[in-house]
């Protein structure tokens, strides 16, 4: 039998992390709730966890900067972000920052728990990808990418990437040479039941583009086809 997904929500309203962990926790996940980024640095030291649940406005040190001080250290866990906002400046940012999905509040739990089992399956699996590239190496320019290593190196260095950032540069690999629409890259990378803006993709892809782009103006690997999305161009691939 599978193991459950180990959960953490990490919101400072104790009524909703009650809430929360009673209903996950029925549907079949193992969950912690913690309040302030004090209790989630010690836990992250102490045990594995499989997705964060983090909310944007907190006292103290906010979800953004958590996200951010998350991503810079190396820390590759899914994190789920809610934004109590509505100004939808504030996803962008916290999928700049490093977040792989948000959910606006007020939310229904079963939209949660339906993005929580997609972000799982995604990093188990890297969404939709065919078998054969989820085995292929890839080598552009000083890079080489193994997905089933899980890994992207720079002259033998490793490169930290999300899962997100992960599964949306094998959907892009996986295609090189054909252009992908928003829709069907967002399928590719995350599943057919994640659901993003064109917004959110562009976010994404930029955030790839710093990563691996000598240039990110001027691209020469993940370039832009004007009316359709984007599209991957290789140098040499191996198997």
């Amino acid at each position: 039998m599978q193991n459950p997904g180990k959960i953490l929500i990490l919101d400072d309203d104790a009524e909703l992390r009650g809430l929360l962990q009673r209903y996950l926790g029925s549907n079949g996940l193992v969950v912690r709730a913690l309040e302030n980024a004090g209790q989630l640095d010690r836990l992250l030291e102490r045990e594995p966890v499989d997705l964060l649940v983090l909310d944007l406005m907190m006292p103290g040190e906010d979800g953004l900067s958590i996200c951010r001080r998350l991503r810079v250290r190396g820390e590759t866990i899914p994190i789920l972000m809610l934004t109590a906002r509505g100004d939808p400046v504030d996803r962008i940012v916290g999928l700049e920052m490093g977040a792989d999905d948000y959910l606006p509040k007020p939310f229904d739990p079963r939209e949660l728990l339906a993005r929580i089992h997609a972000l799982l399956r995604r990093q188990a699996m890297f969404g939709a990808l065919p078998a054969v590239a989820r085995q292929e190496v890839l080598r552009f320019g000083p890079y080489t990418l193994d997905p089933l290593a899980r890994r992207l190196l720079h002259e033998g260095r490793e490169i930290e990437l999300t899962g997100s950032e992960l599964a949306l540069l094998c959907a892009l690999a996986s295609h090189a040479g054909r252009p992908l629409g928003r829709e069907r890259l967002m399928e590719l990378a995350h599943g057919r039941d994640h659901e993003a803006s064109g917004r959110s993709v562009d976010v994404q892809i930029l955030r790839l583009r710093r990563l691996i782009e000598d240039d990110p103006g001027a691209p020469r690997y993940i370039r832009t086809v004007w009316g359709v999305g984007y599209m991957f161009t290789v140098d040499e691939r191996t198997q």
